[in-house]
């Protein structure tokens, strides 16, 4: 059996979290086992779970697990590992599902593998992970009784099965003590609405060449039209052009948009591997040469302060604005 960690926010699926489910969907077909998921706390999404083709979900269910806890969550996890001996434990990569999958690890004393692209089942699992924020790919191999693994967001798309299935629900009560509940999200601050950097479908990003922090408000008009949300580089926010909360990068946020713009950015790899994701990208640079123009699916060669505004204006007209 694979098990699937299916993260999530007081019932609300982790946007990535379904990318989880189609990976180990794949993984179980080629070792012809099923494929489970265990939910904690709250009440299971089950008709979405149910999607990826998930026959059995294990409802982990506690008083101390009605909100978020890395330690208990860690700890209810390695309960039910050890009750349901899976094959595989699967979750997604993302900030929430590496540190619970660090938790089961340390207290189950089997080793982690975070952040992975593809595996290859055999005697010994040779495994391939994205480190350094995805800036390099690691060649590994795992040998473990349970294999633990992370995968890489946006390696893999979250796809629903061919054939839906509607699972079993199966309780599972594990013991959690009040030492387990040391850190524990017990409440919350709403700072902003609407969509994020991570989760824009446009997003357009500034960089170097954007002169100064007056030269993004026509960027600003084009995320607003395209209903997206404006990004930058990192050298935007070194020379406090930009708020740190709008960088993209390594350092800053990942995002996968539809549509990423990139304006003057020249394409260092630690801002490469921050939106690489991306379904399709579009350079603006007046370097033929710079990594980003040699990379992007599309490139316009020019100034960006005519090209924008003229961008701007085209879809206004389309518009009939």
């Amino acid at each position: 059996m694979i098990l699937t960690l299916v993260t999530h926010d007081r019932g609300a699926v982790e946007e990535t979290a379904p990318q989880a489910l189609t990976f180990a969907r794949a993984l179980g077909e080629e070792l012809d086992v099923p494929l489970h998921a265990v939910w904690i706390g709250a009440e299971p999404d089950a008709a979405r779970i149910g999607e990826h083709g998930v026959s059995v979900v294990h409802h982990v269910t506690h008083n101390g697990l009605d909100d978020y806890g890395p330690l208990a969550w860690g700890k209810a996890l390695a309960q039910l590992v050890e009750s349901a001996h899976p094959e595989v434990v699967v979750s997604i990569g993302s900030e929430r599902g590496n540190e619970v999958m660090a938790h089961l690890g340390a207290i189950s004393g089997l080793p982690m593998v975070a952040n992975v692209r593809t595996v290859t089942p055999g005697d010994v699992w040779a495994v391939t992970r994205t480190r350094w924020g995805g800036s390099l790919l690691e060649e590994a191999t795992l040998e473990a009784g349970t294999k633990l693994l992370t995968v890489a967001e946006h390696s893999v798309g979250g796809v629903p099965a061919s054939n839906p299935v509607s699972p079993d629900i199966e309780l599972f009560r594990p013991e959690i003590s009040d030492a387990d509940l040391v850190t524990n999200v017990v409440d919350r601050v709403e700072t902003s609405d609407g969509i994020t950097l991570a989760t824009a479908p446009v997003v357009v990003s500034g960089g170097r060449g954007v002169g100064g922090p007056e030269g993004f408000a026509p960027l600003e008009e084009l995320a607003a039209l395209l209903g997206g949300v404006v990004g930058c580089s990192r050298v935007v926010t070194n020379n406090g052009w930009r708020p740190h909360s709008d960088q993209v990068g390594q350092t800053g946020t990942v995002v996968a948009p539809d549509l990423y713009i990139a304006c003057g950015i020249s394409g260092a790899i630690q801002h490469w591997v921050g939106m690489m994701a991306s379904k399709t990208i579009l350079a603006i640079n007046t370097d033929s040469e710079a990594p980003m123009v040699t990379k992007a699916d599309y490139a316009v060669l020019g100034d960006l302060k005519d090209l924008v505004p003229a961008i701007v204006e085209e879809v206004k007209k389309r518009r009939g604005e």
